[in-house]
C-alpha cells in the first residue's frame, strides 16, 4: 500500500519524535496573501522602513506566518484524523523569520490519553519550527483529539505532561536589535503605548468579519495544511467543514489592530483554546483583555500579555464562560499571549 491514510490514535507512542516532512521556503509571496486573507496591517510586518527605524534589518515575516507554516507541517502525522485541535501551551518566537528562510517542523509526543468513549484519545506534542540553518525559530506545545481506527486496540498508559500556565517574562526572547525609542505612532496608527494600558482591562476591538468557505479553505491550503475536517463534508456527521483554528487567530489577531495597533510584535503563547467551532457564514469579532504587563532590556520596548477573545455574531459582552464553568456557545477561541510594544 503506498498511500498513507494518516496516524491513528493507536499510533502513537510517548516519546517518539517525528520528523514532518516537505520544508518551505517563505518569500513576499506568503505575507500578500497574508494580508490578503486577514486584514491584517502591523507596521513592523507591513513596512521595511518601520521595521528598520525599530531596529531591525527588514519587515520579518507576520509571526502567524511562522506558527501556521510550521502547524501546517505537522497535520499529515498530528492531526489528519483529528476530531479537534483543542489547545496550546509554551509557546515562543525564538527568532524572526525572513523571506527566503525555508522551514521545517519535528515534533515529539509528550503525552496521551484515551477518552473514556474509547473511540478517539487526545495526544500531546511539543513541536518545534527549524529554519535552514538548523535554528529553532518557534517551539510550541498542543495537543489534539484524534480518532482510533481499532476500537479494540488497548489503551495506552495515561501520561499528561506538566504544563507552565504562562511563559514567564523573563523568558521571552526579544528580536535581536529590537528598539521602539525612535517608534512613530503616527505611521503604526494609534498613539497608544505600553503605559497606557492597565491589568484587567478589556478593549472591544469593534469590526467583525464574516467567514467564506472559499477564503478558508484557500488559507488553510496556503499552510499545506490537510486536516480533513476543513475540506471534507463527508468527515463529519453534519456535512459541515471546520473552519481551521488558526484561521479564527489570524482574523482576530487582525481585528486587535483596533486598539493594540502597537502590539507589534508576538513573542510567546501562553494559552489557548478552541472553545467552539467556527464555520462559513459564521461573523467572527474579537476583544482583549490585558492580563500582565512587564519591562524589557530593549530600548524602548515593553512586553504586554493579553488575552485575545474571538466570538461570533453579536458584539462582545467580555464574558467567556457560563455558570457550569463552560464556554459560552458564542465563544470561538480565547488566546493567551505576550506581545511587545513601545514604552
Amino acid at each position: 500500500m503506498k498511500t498513507n491514510p494518516g496516524r491513528f490514535f493507536e499510533d502513537y507512542r510517548l516519546g517518539e519524535v517525528i520528523a514532518h516532512a516537505v520544508p518551505r521556503t517563505l518569500s513576499g509571496g506568503e505575507r500578500a496573501m497574508y494580508h490578503a486573507l486577514y486584514p491584517a496591517r502591523h507596521a513592523l510586518y507591513s513596512s521595511d522602513e518601520f521595521a528598520r527605524a525599530s531596529g531591525l534589518k527588514a519587515a520579518p515575516m507576520d509571526d502567524l506566518i511562522a506558527f501556521h507554516t510550521v502547524f501546517g507541517k505537522t497535520v499529515p502525522d498530528i492531526s489528519l484524523n483529528a476530531v479537534a485541535n483543542l489547545g496550546y501551551a509554551e509557546g515562543r518566537w525564538l527568532k524572526p523569520v525572513w523571506p527566503g528562510d525555508t522551514l521545517r517542523s519535528e515534533s515529539q509526543v509528550i503525552g496521551l490519553k484515551e477518552n473514556s468513549n474509547g473511540k478517539s484519545g487526545v495526544v500531546y506534542v511539543r513541536t518545534r519550527g527549524l529554519n535552514q540553518s538548523g535554528e529553532v525559530v518557534l517551539e510550541y506545545v498542543r495537543w489534539v483529539m484524534v480518532r482510533k481506527r481499532d476500537l479494540a486496540a488497548p489503551a495506552p498508559d495515561t501520561a499528561l505532561p506538566d504544563l507552565a500556565g504562562a511563559v514567564a517574562a523573563a523568558d521571552l526572547i526579544l528580536p535581536d536589535g529590537i528598539d521602539f525609542t525612535g517608534y512613530d505612532f503616527t505611521l503604526a496608527g494609534e498613539p497608544h503605548r505600553w503605559g497606557d494600558y492597565a491589568v484587567g482591562e478589556k478593549i472591544d476591538h469593534v469590526d467583525g468579519v464574516t467567514v467564506e468557505e472559499a477564503e478558508h479553505m484557500l488559507a488553510t491550503r496556503l499552510w499545506q495544511n490537510t486536516a480533513k475536517v476543513h475540506f471534507d463534508a463527508t468527515n463529519r456527521e453534519d456535512g459541515r467543514r471546520l473552519i481551521y483554528g488558526g484561521h479564527v487567530i489570524s482574523l482576530a489577531r487582525a481585528l486587535s489592530f483596533n486598539g493594540l495597533a502597537n502590539a507589534q510584535v508576538i513573542v510567546a503563547l501562553n494559552a489557548g483554546a478552541h472553545a467552539n467551532p467556527c464555520f462559513s457564514g459564521d461573523t467572527v469579532r474579537a476583544w482583549s483583555e490585558v492580563l500582565d504587563k512587564a519591562e524589557t532590556e530593549a530600548p524602548g520596548v515593553g512586553a504586554i500579555r493579553l488575552r485575545l477573545v474571538a466570538v461570533k455574531h453579536g458584539a462582545p459582552e467580555f464574558a467567556l464562560k457560563g455558570a457550569d464553568g463552560k464556554y459560552l456557545p458564542e465563544v470561538l477561541l480565547d488566546l493567551d499571549y505576550w506581545a511587545l510594544m513601545p514604552v
